[in-house]
This record gives structure tokens, sequence and C-alpha cells, in this order.
């Protein structure tokens, strides 16, 4: 029972005391950048109209998980590479690479990390 706890403790990040801040990142350019991409055909983003699909994970409180494509520490720099090439963090990955620019990147984190 101990051991559960424990595990369930390290899976989560809703103990954080401030906000997740991208550098150089606009949540704003994110969220048109998240539009122009079609993120929301394979996630649920909220804010973002019609972003209900399920192929991958649900991205609404992403800045509280542990981790970022399954594998990384969930972190500023580590979302913006799994944004730009998941599949140079894990070749099975079935998030396309999508030939989103660093900046681009940094917006749409900026915005996953903001949004609640």
């Amino acid at each position: 029972m101990v051991l559960v706890v424990a595990i369930s403790a390290g899976c989560s990040l809703l103990g954080r005391s401030r906000p997740i801040v991208v550098e150089g990142g606009d949540s704003q350019r994110g969220k048109d950048t998240i539009g122009r991409y079609g993120c929301g055909s394979c996630h649920t983003i909220q804010g973002i109209s019609g972003a209900r699909g399920r192929v991958g994970p649900p991205l609404t409180g992403i800045g509280e998980r542990a981790v970022v494509g399954g594998v990384l520490p969930n972190n500023p720099e580590n979302m913006i590479r799994w944004i730009q090439n998941p599949h140079a963090v894990d070749d099975k990955a079935a998030m396309p690479n999508l030939g989103i620019s660093r900046r681009e990147a940094a917006d749409i984190a900026s915005y996953l990390y903001e949004s609640k």
C-alpha cells in the first residue's frame, strides 16, 4: 500500500507552486499555431475550437504531468524538443514530425502550460 502511494505521488506534479514559464514563448501565438497545425485533430485541447481529437492524449493540464512524450521529464526544453521532433525522442511515437520551428514550439508549449 505504501509503495502505491509513493509511486502515485511521483507521477504527478500537482504540487507545483509556480506556473511553468517558457522563455521566448507567446501563448496567444501558440494558440494560433495549434490551430494552424491542426493539433486538435489528434488531441483534446482546452480553448481550441474543435480540438476534440482522441488519437493522442488530452493536453489539458499538461503542466501538472510528470513526463512529456511518455519518457522526458516535464519541463519547457523537453516539451519544445518533443513538439519539434517526437521521433528523435521515441522512434515509435505516433505523433508526426510537422516541421515545427523552435519559436513555434515555444509558443505552443507556452499556451499548453498556461491553459488549465
